[in-house]
């Protein structure tokens, strides 16, 4: 398996490259900004965009989507509940992040789907709290979190359909019921350091107690 994780953007998105290398296949996570350098990455390593997946559909995660698409024709997935919020961002907010429109989900998906690319299967954790349609990708060793958990830290739950009482039974009932040495892969740096462990997050997470 390939799997880069990139610091793209404003707001320290991490954006990341997930392919399989015997059949070149493959999808970038949350592709924010820096389309070219995310695209060039892939490329060197034989890898082709298959899938855009966003974990969420706030406008510093889905920045990129729209250049992405038109460079790649990958297909835009995301949860079914972000749907709507994923082509309805305020102008006033895509200014502020000189981001573009992102097209349509080509895709939705819910709790327990598998998203694959060659031999690799991403299972979907719906993760509502951040955003109704939050999703956490677990593939069996590391879990994408996106806005959800952070290193240390949660996500923030005071933008339009956020809930922390939500996002806390989320995270309890669902990422931390993961293997504790599942390496979390956050969806911001914004952390001591940029990955963490389920049993680092259990045990370290002020947020968590």
């Amino acid at each position: 398996m390939f799997l880069k994780q990139m610091q793209v953007g404003q707001m320290a998105v991490f954006a990341y490259i997930v392919g399989d290398r015997e059949s070149g296949e493959g999808l970038v996570i949350d592709p924010a900004a820096d389309t070219d350098r995310i695209i060039s990455e892939a490329d060197n390593n034989g890898i082709t965009i298959k899938y855009i997946v966003n974990t969420h559909g706030h406008v510093d995660h889905i920045g990129g989507n729209a250049d992405m698409k038109e460079r790649t024709g990958a297909d835009i997935i995301i949860h079914e509940y972000d749907a709507d919020m994923l082509v309805s961002t305020p102008p006033e907010m895509l200014r502020m992040f000189h981001a573009k429109p992102s097209p349509p989900a080509d895709i939705t998906v819910k709790e327990g789907d598998i998203i694959t690319v060659g031999r690799i299967g991403l299972k979907v954790i719906h993760t509502p709290g951040h955003s109704p349609g939050g999703i956490a990708l677990y593939i069996p060793g590391y879990v994408f979190t996106g806005d959800t958990l952070f290193v240390e830290a949660l996500g923030r739950t005071d933008l339009p359909g956020g809930s922390w009482e939500v996002m806390y039974e989320s995270i309890m009932n669902g990422l931390l019921t993961l293997p504790d040495d599942t390496i979390v892969l956050p969806g911001h740096n914004y952390g001591r350091m940029p990955t963490s462990t389920i049993k680092n997050e259990r045990e370290n997470n002020p947020f968590l107690g």
